[in-house]
């Protein structure tokens, strides 16, 4: 009358499922933030700005949300 060792194993995480979720997450920031800075980017050059206010104000939103669901995650997981 021991503990049963099958769920054991089924709740510890498996290290490449891990390695996947952690992987795609840096994806995720990588991309969000380039997509975020290429669409300032754009923006400014259609409205003719000399300052690129759209750029720096899209990139660091989102890298502050991008960041923001990164912790939020890792804190799920804990």
């Amino acid at each position: 009358m021991g503990r049963d060792p099958e769920s054991s194993d089924k709740r510890a995480p498996k290290p490449f499922n891990t390695y996947l979720k952690y992987s795609g997450l840096a994806i995720q920031l990588v991309v969000t933030i380039g997509v975020a800075g290429w669409l300032g980017y754009l923006l400014d050059n259609y409205l003719s700005f000399q300052f690129p206010i759209f750029t720096i104000v899209f990139t660091m939103a989102s890298f502050g949300g991008s960041f923001y669901l990164l912790f939020r995650s890792i804190n799920n997981s804990q």
